[in-house]
């Protein structure tokens, strides 16, 4: 397809001028070809960035305009309107007065809108959403974790109110998830694929990469050998191959994809942005490539935008163990550095890697 071509078929298709009927074949070629899905991902951003300024430039001339109204009518000077004090003074000043009911319900509006704006550029997330899933107390599965931990030396009545994913990086007990995960969780549990709930405490965490480390404490918890897979410590190149697991359900789900930016939200360099399909609980889960080396975390997706996952840097983990050192911990954790997923069909390696994948819950 002519890139001309190409650029205006993808143009049609965001700006919904695309026929019913070129849809489905749109999206097919989508999914079989990389560099499509890309330029529509790279196209829905720059949309976005026109539709911002031009939310910008409409602000600043409707704050304009009713500057000019009220100066008009005499109910202000523009001595009295400088720089930011602009809303604060009509708010204050206007906002129990009935004849400029009018004008102060659009000032509101236009508050709320800076506020949001001012907000979402400190924290730099945009419309970034967390991948962790809430989940229902009362559903079947807390009662099934209920009854395999009674007997145990732990809380009688445990309630899930958040489920994630974590794997194992060291088979005596030490698992990756996210930092956001186990800072909502007091009371931390994990199941493997056979349905064995074990009790878990995190023993570190990091903010910056949004990763942390738990420890299996369960005294039912058996050492697991010979983690099929490695973690690498470079980074991956644009376009490679990868796929996950994780639990955005009450069984493990298999998703594949493609690295498609070397890094994650506005740049960050300790994530990558990966085109994969993901749903809350996903967080914590590993992506791997297809030599079965783990080369990141999952961390959040841009809900705006399709295909646009944000994954941690795998390279983070040795990071979090040098940070554990500093800190004077004792532990002694050994990352797997041989992968036997190597040259193995994709269906052997998933095979190979879910005992290790684990659900993360707790409340």
């Amino acid at each position: 397809m002519d890139e001309l071509l190409l650029i205006e078929t993808v143009e049609r298709y965001l700006k919904g001028e695309m026929a019913p009927q070129e849809i489905p074949f749109f999206e097919e070629i989508r999914k079989s070809n990389p560099a499509v899905d890309q330029m529509v991902v790279e196209h829905t951003f720059l949309f976005n960035e026109l539709e911002k300024q031009a939310g910008i430039k409409a602000f600043k001339h409707h704050l304009y305009e009713v500057e000019n109204k009220l100066a008009e009518e005499g109910i202000i000077t523009k001595k009295q309107l400088t720089g930011k004090a602009k809303v604060v003074f009509l708010w204050k000043k206007y906002k129990r007065s009935i004849a400029v009911a009018a004008s102060i319900a659009g000032l509101v509006s236009i508050v709320t809108t800076v506020l949001i704006s001012s907000y979402s550029n400190k924290i730099g997330k945009g419309n970034i959403t967390v991948l962790m899933a809430k989940i229902d107390n009362t559903a079947k599965k807390v009662d099934a974790l209920n009854k395999t931990i009674k007997e145990r030396p732990e809380p009688s009545n445990p309630k899930a109110n958040y489920r994630a994913t974590g794997f194992l990086i060291d088979g005596k007990g030490f698992i990756v998830t996210n930092a956001h995960v186990v800072n909502q969780m007091k009371n931390i549990y994990v199941e493997n694929n056979k349905g064995e709930y074990f009790t878990a405490q995190t023993i570190f965490t990091d903010k910056q990469t949004d990763l942390a480390i738990l420890k299996i404490n369960d005294t039912a918890f058996k050492t697991l050998y010979n983690l099929p897979y490695s973690i690498n410590k470079t980074n991956s190149n644009l376009g490679e191959q990868i796929f996950t697991l994780g639990y955005p359900r009450n069984e493990i789900v298999y998703g594949e994809g493609y690295v498609s930016a070397k890094s994650g939200n506005e740049g960050d360099s300790t994530a990558y942005q990966v085109s994969v399909s993901v749903n809350p609980g996903n967080s914590g889960g590993p992506v791997i490539n297809k030599r079965g080396e783990v080369i990141g975390i999952i961390t959040s997706k841009n809900s705006s935008a399709d295909g646009v996952v944000y994954a941690a840097k795998s390279k983070n983990i040795y990071k979090l163990l040098d940070a554990l050192k500093e800190n004077g911990d004792t532990l002694t954790i050994k990352l797997p550095n041989n992968s036997g997923l190597k040259g193995l069909d994709r269906e052997q390696q998933v095979k190979k890697m879910e005992d290790f994948v684990f659900m993360v819950v707790g409340n």
